[in-house]
C-alpha cells in the first residue's frame, strides 16, 4: 500500500525540513487536542461531587479556550506545509513530464495516444499530489494520532474500557486489505478508459470539419456516447468500492460506542471509573473516527496514487529511441553532408524504406527531391532531424558520423517546414517569431515578405497580430503554408527543409517564393521535396525517388536530356499547365 511513498522517495528527501516540521506539528496538535476532553471530564466530575467554584470554572474555560488558540495557530502551519508540498511535487512532476515528451521521437507517439498522454498529466498527477499532501495527513492521523488517543485513553481512564472498545477494529482491518486491493484495480482501468475518451474528444474536434462534410455528426455522438458510458461505468466499480468504506468504519465505531457505554456503565457501577470519566472517554472515542475514517482513505489514496504514478512512470521511464551522442565532436558549420550505402527502415515497417543511397551535397547547395507518392521523400529528407535511429551504412557530416553530433546542435542547423503545417494558437507574429525565439517587428515582416505572404496581411483583421486560431483554423491551406515558411525563414537556419512547403500556393506565388529563397539563402544549404517539378528546376542537384532508390540523379538540363520519369512528369506539368 506505500509502495507510492517509496517511488516518491527522492521528493521527500528534497524537502525533508517541509515534511518533519508538518508532521511534528500534526502531532503535537494531535497531543493538544487531548486536553480539552480531559479538562471538561475533571470538570463535570467537580460538578457531580458538588466542589466546583468559579475560580476553579475560569480556570477550566481559559485553558480550554487557550489550547484551542494554540491548536488553530499550529494547524494553520502544518496544513501550509503538507498542503504545499503536494503543490510542489505536482509541479516538479509536470516539468519533468513535458520535458520528457518534448524529448521524444515519433516511435514513442505511435505507442501512446495523445489522450491517454493528457489523462496521465491531468487526472493522474493530481492523485499523485494528493498522496504527497493528503495523504500525508492520512498516515499520520490513523497512526501517531490514533496512538496518541488510544494512550490517553488507556492510561488516564480505563485500559480495560479501551480494550472492550476496540474489539470491533479487526473487522476494519479485513476491509481495508480487500478493498485496497480492488481500488488499485479498478481505478487503472477507469484512469486508461479516461485516456479513450480524451484521445475521442481530440480527434472530434481536430477533424469536426470532416465530420461535417460527410455527415457524421449523430455517428459521432453515438460513438462519444458510447465511450462516455464505459468511462461512466468503470467510475461507478470505482465508486461501488469507495463507498464500502464509511459504511464499514461507522458500522465498526458504532459497535465501539455501544460497548463503550454498555461496559463503561458497568465500570461507573463498580467504582472503577466515574461519570466524568465515562464523558472524556467517550470524546476521545469520538476522536478515534476520524483516524478510523482516515485508514480508509489513505488506503483509498495510496492505491489511487500508486496506480497514478505507475502510469505517469511508465512514461517518464521510456527512453528516447534516439540517445545523444555520449562524446559529441563539436562541429561549427556543416560544409558537407554524405550518405554512402545507406538504408533505413521504419521501427514498424517490414522492407526498407531508404536502400542504397549515395550523395553528397556541399553547403549552400539546393537538393530537388521528387517521385511518386510515397516513394520515399519525406523519409529521406527526415533522416537530418534524428527523429528514428540512424540506419545502416553512412551518414557524415563534414566527414563525422551523425550519431556523434549533439542532437541539440544538430537541429539547431536546422529550418524545417514540413508538409503538415503545424501552427500554434497565437498570432501571426508570435508563430513566426517562433523560429528565432526574439526578434523586431522588421525581421517578421522580412521574413514574410520572403515567403510572399506581404499582399496577405491586409486582409487579415489584425495584421500580423491576428489570432489565428487552434492550429491555423483562421487560415486558409495557403496562409498556413506561407506562415510555416516565414517561420523557417527567420530563423536563416544553417540547412533549410522545405517538405512538400509549396503544395497550397499557385505557381506565380511559388515562383516568388523561389525567386527569395534563391536570393535571400545564397550560400546555405536547402532541401526541396516537391511534386511540381517547377519547383526544382533551378536545384543545384535533383533526385528522383521511387521505393526509397535514387533511380535518377542530375541538374535539370542533365535530366531533361535523359529522358526518364523526370522528364516525362516535367513535360506533363507544362502542357497541364498551358492547358
Amino acid at each position: 500500500m506505500f509502495a507510492v511513498l517509496q517511488k516518491l522517495g527522492w521528493f521527500f528527501r528534497e524537502h525533508r525540513t517541509r515534511y518533519i516540521i508538518g508532521i511534528a506539528l500534526l502531532v503535537i496538535v494531535g497531543i493538544l487536542e487531548l486536553v480539552p476532553p480531559r479538562l471538561l471530564g475533571s470538570a463535570i466530575d467537580s460538578i457531580v461531587v458538588g466542589t466546583i467554584t468559579w475560580s476553579s470554572l475560569q480556570y477550566y474555560i481559559i485553558y480550554i479556550l487557550v489550547s484551542m488558540a494554540v491548536i488553530y495557530v499550529i494547524t494553520y502551519i502544518w496544513m501550509y506545509l503538507l498542503f504545499g508540498g503536494s503543490i510542489l511535487v505536482e509541479r516538479k512532476l509536470r516539468s519533468k513530464y513535458m520535458s520528457h515528451l518534448l524529448k521524444m521521437t515519433p516511435p514513442f507517439y505511435e505507442k501512446y495516444r495523445t489522450g491517454d498522454l493528457m489523462a496521465r498529466a491531468t487526472n493522474d498527477l493530481r492523485s499523485v499530489s494528493e498522496t504527497a499532501g493528503y495523504g500525508m495527513l492520512l498516515i499520520t492521523d490513523s497512526t501517531v494520532f490514533l496512538l496518541v488517543v488510544l494512550v490517553a485513553m488507556i492510561s488516564l481512564i480505563s485500559w480495560k474500557l479501551t480494550l472492550a472498545a476496540l474489539l470491533p477494529l479487526p473487522i476494519i482491518a479485513l476491509a481495508m486489505k480487500v478493498f485496497g486491493k480492488m481500488i488499485h484495480e479498478r481505478y487503472t482501468i477507469a484512469q486508461d478508459a479516461f485516456g479513450t475518451m480524451n484521445d475521442q474528444v481530440l480527434e472530434s474536434v481536430g477533424g469536426v470539419r470532416v465530420i461535417r462534410a460527410y455527415v457524421q455528426e449523430q455517428h459521432d455522438e453515438k460513438r462519444f456516447r458510447d465511450i462516455v458510458q464505459d468511462v461512466f461505468k468503470k467510475n461507478v466499480d470505482v465508486a461501488k468500492v469507495d463507498a464500502m468504506f464509511d459504511p464499514t468504519i461507522r458500522f465498526s465505531i458504532g459497535l465501539s460506542y455501544l460497548i463503550g457505554l454498555g461496559y463503561g456503565a458497568y465500570l461507573i457501577i463498580h467504582n472503577e471509573i466515574s461519570i466524568g470519566d465515562l464523558v472524556a472517554f467517550n470524546m476521545y472515542l469520538g476522536m478515534l473516527i476520524w483516524p478510523m475514517f482516515a485508514i480508509g482513505d489513505l488506503i483509498n489514496i495510496m492505491q489511487r496514487g500508486n496506480a497514478s504514478l505507475d502510469r505517469v512512470n511508465e512514461t517518464l521511464d521510456y527512453e528516447p529511441d534516439v540517445q545523444d551522442a555520449k562524446s559529441p565532436v563539436n562541429i561549427q558549420v556543416p560544409e558537407t553532408l554524405t550518405w554512402r550505402n545507406y538504408q533505413f527502415r521504419y521501427p514498424t515497417s517490414t522492407v526498407d524504406n531508404l536502400i542504397d543511397i549515395n550523395l553528397t551535397l556541399r553547403k549552400g547547395q539546393t537538393l530537388g527531391i521528387v517521385g511518386r507518392t510515397g516513394s520515399g521523400k519525406s523519409t529521406f529528407v527526415r533522416q537530418l532531424l534524428r527523429e528514428y535511429p540512424i540506419g545502416s551504412g553512412e551518414l557524415l557530416v563534414n566527414g563525422t558520423d551523425m550519431t556523434k553530433i549533439e542532437l541539440e546542435q544538430l537541429r539547431g542547423w536546422i529550418g524545417y517546414v514540413p508538409q503538415e503545417q503545424i501552427l500554434f494558437s497565437k498570432t501571426v507574429k508570435q508563430n513566426i517569431l517562433y523560429g528565432r525565439g526574439q526578434g523586431s517587428e522588421q525581421d517578421v515582416l522580412d521574413s514574410i515578405e520572403t515567403a510572399s505572404f506581404t499582399q496577405d496581411v491586409p486582409t487579415l483583421a489584425d495584421g500580423i497580430h491576428t489570432l489565428v486560431g487552434e492550429k491555423g483554423v483562421a487560415l486558409s491551406g495557403g496562409q498556413k503554408q506561407r506562415v510555416s515558411l516565414a517561420r523557417a525563414f527567420i530563423a536563416d537556419s544553417e540547412i533549410l527543409i522545405l517538405d512538400d512547403a509549396l503544395s497550397a500556393v499557385d505557381a506565380r506565388t511559388e515562383a516568388n517564393i523561389i525567386a527569395n529563397i534563391r536570393s535571400e539563402r545564397a550560400g546555405k544549404t536547402t532541401f526541396i521535396t516537391t511534386h511540381r517539378l517547377s519547383a526544382v528546376e533551378h536545384a543545384d542537384m535533383i533526385i528522383v525517388l521511387d521505393d526509397g532508390t535514387i533511380v535518377e540523379q542530375g541538374t535539370h538540363e542533365e535530366l531533361m536530356a535523359r529522358g526518364g520519369w523526370y522528364r516525362e512528369q516535367y513535360e506533363r506539368q507544362q502542357l497541364e499547365s498551358s492547358l
